[in-house]
């Protein structure tokens, strides 16, 4: 139990969202699992797809059929991320999994992306104890996010959307949008089936 009376876990406050500690025994464990895992499918050859796949089935909380993710990869514990069907990653996706991390069927996944989910306090005395939490990401159906974007904690894209290179998106996206800029904006609507 900690000082402030609650008698959670870590780890179990970490999955409700509350406020945790990231330095804690139990999520170390986690972690080194994770890095293990994310170093073996790292250095895995291009040739040997099975081996791949078999990584990443162990690793990820869920994989679709179909879906390829590049190397490297990096996450924080893995098996918070869930990845529809037939969705792809090129080289270079940060997924910090703090909280889970979801994501839809076909989505596109440029280079460099970074998917966020911790945040951490404003308040330096909190921050300086090392205080941090988190906010699911869900990314939905035939996404496509460009090349160096990032996704902050909280955030839902909605399906069909397209997020421009390089846009940090704070905040919701809805349907059928492309979105430019930091922090992204929506700058038109598409309309399914025109080009």
């Amino acid at each position: 139990m900690t000082s402030d009376g609650d008698d959670r876990s870590m780890r179990e406050r970490m999955l409700a969202g509350d406020p945790y500690i990231a330095d804690d025994p139990e999520l170390a464990e986690h972690s080194l699992r994770a890095m293990d895992l994310m170093d073996a499918f790292n250095t895995t050859s291009a040739r040997d797809p099975q081996e791949r796949r078999r990584l990443l089935t162990e690793l990820l909380g869920s994989l679709g059929e179909g879906t390829e993710i590049r190397p490297p990869l990096r996450v924080d514990y893995g098996g918070h991320i869930r990845i529809g069907a037939r969705s792809f990653a090129n080289f270079g996706l940060v997924a910090l999994d703090v909280a889970p991390i979801t994501i839809g069927d076909d989505v596109q996944i440029g280079t460099n992306v970074q998917l966020l989910t911790p945040t951490h306090p404003v308040d330096p005395e909190p921050r300086r104890a090392k205080w941090e939490a988190a906010a699911p990401i869900t990314i939905g159906d035939n996404v496509w996010l460009g090349s160096g974007s990032i996704v902050l904690a909280g955030v839902t894209i909605g399906e069909n959307t397209v997020v421009g290179a390089g846009a940090v998106v704070t905040r919701d996206l809805p349907a059928n949008v492309v979105a430019v800029g930091n922090p992204a904006r929506v700058i038109r609507t598409i309309e399914p089936g025109t080009a």
